[in-house]
């Protein structure tokens, strides 16, 4: 007997809440706001406004952002930098490399001109850095 009153126990905690939920929901579906309701003051329930958990951000997107505030605040020798020591110290980034340094080296375009942007080039990545620039130069 103790053990259909837990199980029962359990469902009420699981369900009740949900219905209690529900129930008001759909209690308040149109509330007036002032003594007199006119379709105006309603206050409707709606999927339209209800949050929705952000995805989890990748590793490298958050490498890449961080990197592209470096760049914004310092300079690209600063966000090269740390790109060289995050793949160095999380191998599993390598992939992604490239794709960073050349996001970089459009910002740094956006930043500094084509130009100035090209003296920070250095061999990160390969040469994506100063493909980012030179992709970057030709859209300017």
């Amino acid at each position: 007997m103790t053990h259909s009153a837990r199980r029962i126990g359990r469902t009420l905690a699981l369900v009740l809440p949900v219905v209690l939920v529900l129930s008001g929901t759909l209690a308040v579906t149109s509330v007036p706001w002032a003594g007199r309701a006119t379709e105006s003051q309603m206050l409707t329930a709606s999927s339209e406004n209800v949050s929705v958990r952000a995805k989890p951000r990748t590793p490298q997107d958050v490498l890449r952002d961080r990197l592209l505030t470096e760049l914004q605040e310092q300079d690209p020798d600063v966000a090269l930098t740390h790109l060289q020591r995050a793949v160095e110290e999380r191998p599993s980034l390598a992939r992604h490399c490239m794709s960073i340094a050349r996001a970089l080296g459009r910002a740094a375009v956006e930043k500094f001109g084509p130009v100035r942007a090209q003296s920070f080039s250095r061999p990160v990545c390969d040469t994506s850095f100063a493909t980012g620039v030179f992709q970057q130069a030709q859209g300017s």
